[in-house]
């Protein structure tokens, strides 16, 4: 963001076909083999990499590309409508690929709506592509998470009542009072025992 706001875009040499074109279709192609390629690395289960970072930062990229090359065609007369600042490309953009159109800023001249045909497609490719790869690499991670959790365990039991690998499970046990009482039981019995003899 801060170099779409520094960049002089509004340069005479800019203006040229020849440059202007080269330029701009020179960053798509490379942030469209950017993309291609961590997409592959999500697509091949490499988790590990940081390809979901990338990718994220690739689309953001993208827009800006595209937000750089209508604010160009705009210094020309006939070709962007209601477009004046590099806020207004950005805003032309955003609105273009969340396809709302509000109308307010519209391509009228023939190489702008090149560029907006250009976006479209570029967004159904590419775009799409690289937001069902985030989702997959996200959906991973989350996964990977759940496996390398452990759930808690006391030793004893707990409130929950859960016991840790190795440990039997203890059997009912009598109440305290009927321990006592079996145990008191038991000594009248040896006292009548020994009486008798």
């Amino acid at each position: 963001m801060v170099a779409y706001g520094l960049l002089p875009l509004d340069h005479p040499s800019l203006r040229r076909p020849a440059l202007g074109w080269t330029l701009f279709l020179l960053a798509l192609a490379v942030v469209a083999g950017l993309l291609l390629w961590h997409i592959k690395q999500v697509l091949r289960e490499h988790t590990d990499s940081h390809s979901g970072l990338v990718i994220a930062f690739l689309v953001c990229l993208s827009v800006l590309v595209f937000s750089a090359g209508y604010f160009v065609l705009a210094q020309e007369p006939g070709q962007m409508g209601g477009l004046r600042t590099r806020l207004d490309a950005l805003y032309f953009t955003v609105t273009t690929l969340a396809t709302v159109g509000y109308g307010d800023i519209s391509p009228r001249g023939q190489a702008a709506r090149l560029v907006t045909i250009l976006q479209i497609s570029y967004t159904f490719v590419f775009l799409t592509a690289a937001a069902t790869a985030l989702s997959t690499h996200v959906r991973e991670r989350i996964g990977q998470g759940h496996k390398h959790g452990r759930p808690h365990s006391p030793r004893h039991g707990g409130a929950a009542g859960h016991l840790e690998p190795g440990h039997p499970e203890p059997g009912p046990t009598e109440p305290e009072h009927e321990q006592h009482g079996n145990e008191q039981h038991g000594n009248e019995q040896h006292g009548h025992g020994e009486r008798s003899k």
